[in-house]
């Protein structure tokens, strides 16, 4: 026997959000905050906000003290969540996108930093590994000047 609000579609269809998941969206907002306020000035420059949000953020980079700080960051997670919610979320596209970059970023770091303990370490022997490598990549060799120059570079760092 079948009752009518045997569906958990139709029973919390029209039910408001509860008080706990207000507050985790509540809370998820104020991560946005924080990361728009540690943000550089360039990134902050990418960021799709308007005048009002962004004014909040310079602001609250501005406060030195740290319950101050943490108190104007609250304020702008308010300001965040008055945004619709395609707003917010091309501001965490964004961020999102800036978390790639610097990821991959630092991975292309740690491979230079690779192949330059390898190529002090190894010698001829790395550096040949190194230009074959980099001919397989781009299509194009290394000529032997730039690859001279890049042992005496590995060596001086």
């Amino acid at each position: 026997m079948m009752h009518e609000h045997d569906s958990d579609d139709e029973f919390h269809g029209d039910e408001p959000p509860s008080r706990s998941q207000l507050r985790r969206e509540a809370l998820d907002v104020l991560k946005v905050a924080h990361a728009l306020v540690d943000l550089s000035e360039a990134q902050l420059a990418r960021m799709p906000l308007d005048e009002d949000v962004r004014a909040e953020v310079l602001r609250a980079r501005a406060v030195t003290q740290q319950i101050a700080r943490k108190r104007q960051t609250q304020y702008v997670a308010k300001q965040l969540r008055k945004l619709d919610d395609s707003e917010l979320d091309a501001i965490r596209a964004t961020l999102e996108h800036d978390r790639d970059r610097a990821r991959r970023d630092t991975a292309a770091l740690h491979r230079v930093e690779l192949w330059r303990d390898r190529l002090i370490a190894e010698g001829d022997e790395a550096l040949n590994a190194f230009m074959n490598e980099v001919n397989a990549q781009t299509g194009k060799a290394i000529s032997q000047t730039d690859a001279d120059l890049l042992i005496l570079l590995a060596g001086r760092l």
